[in-house]
């Protein structure tokens, strides 16, 4: 193979290790500027999708270490087994030093936006660590793990427009919706990882030991009706009302609602649960309702002064 072969090669293996299909995530930490009302700010703008762009090589540095940590359980996986460091298309010691200058890079670009957002960068790191390490072998705490990454995400939404905006408060209902969100999804990738890899399941996934499908469909209703309710209690909320000027919001929850529904229909009729961000970024109805909510939201309540 000629070098340039050999270096394209490398280049995709590291591309694809950084998983960019899954960086869909990420796009909580825009919730920020739109319920702050200042997308029409360019300073505000410019900064939330900054923290986007962070967090999308922050989440790369993640997926890479947890594929390092997890290489041998990859390699008995369907489909983990073609990843780029199990099938050896990234050399391990070279993904621990693509791994190590990504959290370098990160950390310096955070520092540029704030020591509140630098911090919010740093806990993401520590706690996936953690998670790697630990938590992802509990069970019920593996999938609340994810659920604390997503809120440490909509946090660091906020806190980036600190700076600019150092009047704006933290709506805990901001953590609370995007937390039970991430529960629902997350026991959903544990029912499908335990039905379609049957009595190979514990090879790849320890934790799936402990769980049973029973167990996992009563946390999925129960993870369900929790994300909907909070959802639906915010856009009433007194505070919510004060704070955009409208009892209207409570319209939004339909979206929501019908989305919550698409996405059981999906896991449940077509067992597509697995992978979640494959789910938005191919079903045209899911897509559909997203925007709908957004486009409905930001006519609501506006984008900024």
């Amino acid at each position: 193979m000629s070098e340039i072969g050999t270096k394209s090669s490398l280049f995709a293996a590291v591309w694809g290790s950084l998983r960019p299909r899954q960086w869909t995530k990420n796009f909580i930490l825009l919730a920020g500027v739109i319920f702050a009302q200042q997308l029409a700010d360019v300073g505000s703008a410019v900064r939330a999708l900054a923290a986007f762009a962070v967090f999308c090589f922050a989440s790369g540095a993640v997926y890479i270490f947890n594929d390092l940590a997890d290489v041998e359980q990859d390699r008995r996986h369907p489909y983990k087994c073609k990843r780029p460091i199990a099938s050896g298309l990234l050399p391990e010691p070279a993904a621990w030093r693509i791994w190590a200058g990504l959290v370098v890079l990160c950390l310096a670009a955070a520092s540029l936006l704030g020591w509140p957002f630098l911090a919010a960068v740093a806990a993401f790191f520590l706690w996936n660590w953690a998670y790697s390490r630990m938590l992802k072998r509990v069970p019920v705490l593996d999938v609340v793990g994810i659920g604390i990454s997503f809120v440490i995400r909509a946090l660091a939404g906020v806190l980036v427009l600190l700076p600019l905006h150092p009047e704006l408060e933290i709506s805990y209902w901001l953590l609370v919706c995007p937390f039970f969100l991430s529960l629902f999804l997350g026991f959903c990738k544990r029912r499908n990882e335990l039905v379609n890899l049957a009595d190979d399941s514990h090879a790849t996934r320890p934790v799936l030991l402990s769980y049973t499908e029973t167990v996992l469909n009563a946390m999925i209703g129960a993870s369900f009706g929790l994300t909907l309710a909070a959802y639906a209690v915010y856009t009433v909320w007194p505070s919510t009302v004060t704070h955009f000027g409208t009892r209207s919001l409570v319209w939004t929850t339909v979206f929501v609602f019908a989305g919550l529904w698409r996405y059981l229909y999906l896991v449940f009729k077509e067992g597509r649960g697995g992978r979640p961000h494959e789910i938005l970024l191919n079903d045209l109805a899911l897509q559909g309702l997203v925007v709908g909510w957004i486009v409905t939201f930001v006519a609501i309540i506006g984008i900024g002064e």
